[in-house]
């Protein structure tokens, strides 16, 4: 009915994309004192950061209750966990935006930071790396360590909810920087 492999070779892409402007931003945090024409972008990435935070967060949401609701992909006990750091966060972002409150980027960081984490740790394990933690693995959920997703010889599931970590992360600093 849906085209899986369609679908995940453009979250792939996505996911590259999400990649690519990450870093970016990274090197104009860094840079924006020595090169003050990106303080311009800088001011930009801060103010529009609350709606970049809760578009990327809603479509975490959207996408990982579409992979495993409708195409019927089991999410593992991981999964679960980067899962329970990225929902609220929807729901911060939207009450931030409604409110002003540029002070949720301190929460945004706090939890994507445990997310980021599980995230790569899961990457780890299903590019061939051995367990720390015993996978809870019951009839109901997956492997920790199975791969339902792999484009470009990297990107799997837990590298896109890492990817998106990060990039809150870093979109965040920005958002702090204008409290």
């Amino acid at each position: 009915m849906y085209p899986v492999e369609a679908i995940n070779y453009w979250l792939a892409l996505a996911t590259l994309a999400l990649q690519l402007a990450g870093a970016s931003m990274l090197a104009v945090y860094f840079l924006r004192k020595r090169f003050t024409d990106l303080e311009d972008i800088a001011a930009l990435i801060g103010r529009w950061g609350l709606w970049a935070g809760l578009i990327l967060t809603f479509g975490g949401l959207s996408l990982s209750l579409f992979y495993s609701e409708v195409l019927g992909f089991a999410p593992c006990a991981l999964c679960w966990v980067m899962r329970v750091f990225m929902y609220p966060q929807v729901v911060l972002f939207a009450v931030a935006l409604w409110k002003r409150d540029r002070a949720i980027a301190d929460y945004s960081i706090a939890l994507s930071v445990f997310g980021l984490a599980v995230g790569l740790y899961q990457h780890y394990l299903q590019m061939g790396g051995t367990s720390v933690l015993p996978c809870p693995a019951t009839p109901e959920a997956a492997d920790c360590a199975q791969r339902f997703l792999f484009e470009f010889g990297y990107i799997t599931f837990p590298l896109m909810g890492a990817t998106l970590f990060t990039t809150l992360i870093i979109t965040m600093l920005f958002v702090r920087r204008r409290v």
